[in-house]
């Protein structure tokens, strides 16, 4: 018997050829966790019916925002920070943590779920952010986070507000950590992609050190689209999305997918 610490990202719930894919998230035992590093979908109540329905399937379910579950439009009762709040206040009520939760222990390795957001400090050198995200603009790059999250909050500084948050809570940790978030922490899953534009939506230069610092088996991501493993200074950096049909129908997907992160009680693996 062992128990599994299971990820998956990117969900993209609202789409409806996805749906059929969430049928292959289960345990192999009942004891078995579950990471979902993001983007399950935009609506607060799916997110919440997704995650109750992954809730109870699994022993443990950690979530970690996304930008998708961030959009909000200006009918919204909730935009910006306050709706990041009741996404937090709704995984309370159906025992799924988050990241301002205590973070859990799965067999002696802390984990981390963070919310770091970015700051488009993932551009050109010599570049202002002004003239990067102008520059995107001009090659008719733009990510829907620029209608659907920007208006209502000043991202760069969330960004950096959640990065002082996450610092102070990470510095206390003793021992082994697993980090997980939404966006990388490092720059070089984007330098591969066919649009180099987007990496200002995908992470910020700040957590660069991160994974070595406090002392990541492994960290955990999504986003991209790009499923795969890399290393950078010798830690392995994973990212477990699902993404769109198109996707995962030509390229495939992590396999395997749900990716196991660590085992307990048979061969350990993180």
């Amino acid at each position: 018997m062992s128990t599994t610490l299971w990820a998956v990202s990117d969900l993209h719930g609202a789409v409806k050829a996805n749906t059929v894919r969430f049928d292959e998230i289960q345990p192999s035992d009942p004891s078995d966790w579950l990471i979902v590093a993001g983007d399950v979908a935009e609506r607060t109540d799916l997110v919440v019916r997704i995650l109750t329905q992954l809730r109870d399937r699994f022993a443990q379910v950690i979530w970690v925002p996304g930008n998708h579950e961030l959009f909000s439009r200006s009918t919204d009762r909730y935009q910006g920070r306050d709706k990041y709040t009741e996404l937090v206040e709704a995984c309370r009520a159906i025992d799924v943590l988050t990241p301002e939760d205590p973070y859990p222990v799965f067999g002696g390795v802390t984990l981390v779920p963070l919310f770091t957001l970015y700051d488009y400090s993932f551009r050109g050198p010599g570049m202002t952010v002004e003239q990067a995200v102008q520059a995107a603009h001009d090659r008719q790059i733009m990510m829907t986070d620029e209608f659907a999250i920007a208006p209502f909050v000043d991202v760069r500084a969330w960004c950096w507000d959640r990065l002082a948050y996450s610092i102070k809570r990470l510095s206390r940790i003793d021992g082994p950590t697993i980090l997980i978030n939404h966006w990388p922490l490092v720059q070089e899953p984007t330098l591969t992609m066919r649009h180099p534009e987007i990496a200002l939506w995908c992470g910020t230069r700040h957590t660069r050190t991160w994974a070595e610092r406090y002392n990541a088996q492994a960290v955990i991501y999504g986003h991209l689209h790009m499923p795969g493993k890399i290393e950078v200074a010798g830690v392995p950096h994973i990212e477990v999305s699902l993404g769109y049909p198109r996707e995962w129908e030509r390229h495939g997907h992590l396999n395997p997918w749900p990716y196991p992160v660590m085992r307990l009680g048979g061969d350990e693996d993180a």
